[in-house]
């Protein structure tokens, strides 16, 4: 895409959604930190399920340690990887009390630094707990980038490399949210709802999906032909009559 192409991408996806941010639910930094930690392979809504009761009595580090690896596992069973995710949990509570005073560094280095945290997850805690510039590429924004042509990449890191360069202001802050809502809502792995896209044209996606109602169509014409087709195979068909003598026993050798 050109950077006019760029530029007016994002205008159109923060004119239809003007304050994006994470559909993880969390009440502090702490909190949004676990529940990116456990999403990993599984989905916001899952995590916000099993995080809800939890969180209304687990705000701090200490109060994760306390609760213990076993009763934290307990309370995230119905999440995948529950049993490896409560261990880096844990771990990463204990660590945030010995190095950090309990409270949620603003580097990347020092949460990458934590059990359980990668690239990906550190990206989301500093651009939503703390506002950071940060582009967090997972499945959803990596599909967008390489369908649409907005940031093509072979890897995570590509794609992350080359928004970082392409993407101006003022939406570098939101963009990652963006592309992500867009990949999850509209741009849909095994069937993108192009006909409402508000980037349709922008896109290099090739077919575009029709809607609905024309892609029935196609279906409709295709069992009304398939019914056409029987209905002539049905009249062509003659019953056969056996001919006459076909059957009839041949007379058996003389000795």
């Amino acid at each position: 895409m050109t950077r006019d192409h760029v530029i007016e991408f994002f205008r159109r996806l923060a004119e239809a959604n003007p304050s994006p941010t994470t559909e993880l639910e969390s009440g502090n930094p702490y909190q949004l930190l676990v529940a990116v930690v456990l999403s990993a392979q599984a989905t916001d809504a899952s995590v916000n399920i099993a995080c809800r009761p939890l969180f209304a009595r687990i705000t701090t580090p200490r109060q994760m340690v306390e609760l213990g690896e076993e009763s934290f596992r307990d309370a995230i069973k119905t999440i995948g990887l529950f049993n490896t995710k409560a261990k880096n949990v844990i771990a990463l509570s204990q660590a945030l009390i010995d190095r950090h005073g309990g409270e949620v560094p603003g580097t990347r280095e020092e949460l990458q630094a934590l059990p359980g945290v990668g690239r990906k997850t550190a990206n989301v805690v500093l651009n939503t707990a703390f506002g950071q510039e940060t582009f967090a590429v997972d499945t959803h924004v990596f599909r967008v980038c390489n369908r649409t042509g907005l940031a093509p990449g072979k890897t995570v890191e590509d794609v992350e490399v080359k928004l970082e360069k392409i993407v101006p202001q003022p939406f570098r802050r939101d963009a990652h949210h963006w592309l992500i809502l867009h990949g999850r809502y509209t741009c849909k792995a095994r069937l993108p709802e192009c006909w409402r896209c508000p980037v349709i044209d922008l896109c290099r996606y090739k077919p575009k999906t029709p809607p609905p109602d024309e892609r029935a169509k196609p279906s409709a014409a295709r069992t009304a032909s398939r019914a056409s087709s029987t209905a002539r195979t049905g009249r062509g068909r003659t019953v056969s009559t056996p001919k006459a003598g076909r059957n009839r026993s041949r007379p058996s050798r003389l000795p």
